[in-house]
């Protein structure tokens, strides 16, 4: 059975830092591609990042230069290390699976697995 559970989430002033962390058991994680997902409420999932099986990072225009995605095949784990946070990236962060990767997905349909999300508030 596979399981992907956040955590690292919290309350942090507007230009602070955050590193979220996603670990993953019950498959073969480094056959995966991993991303990170958010949500606000009243909007859609929002694709923020994601890193495929050769460590190729690709981050949402909104957050470039801000936020990076890795990983540790060894711990299973993904992170996303946030920094000058702004009020408009307060939402519910979700990590993601996909079993089978093809190019850059960004879609939320093209994963298969996900975590339960955690919350991140960003304060002004």
């Amino acid at each position: 059975q596979v399981q992907l559970v956040e955590s690292g989430g919290g309350l942090v002033q507007a230009g602070g830092s955050l590193r979220l962390s996603c670990t993953v058991t019950g498959g073969t994680f480094s056959r995966w591609a991993m991303g990170w997902f958010r949500q606000a409420p009243g909007k859609e999932r929002e694709f923020v990042a994601t890193i495929n099986v050769i460590n190729l990072q690709t981050p949402a225009t909104s957050v470039k230069g801000r936020f990076t995605i890795s990983r540790d095949n060894s711990k299973n784990m993904v992170y996303l290390q946030m920094h000058r946070l702004k009020p408009e990236d307060t939402a519910v962060y979700y990590c993601a699976a996909a079993t089978n990767e093809h190019g850059i997905m960004v879609l939320p349909s093209e994963y298969d697995y996900w975590g339960q999300g955690t919350q991140v508030t960003v304060s002004s």
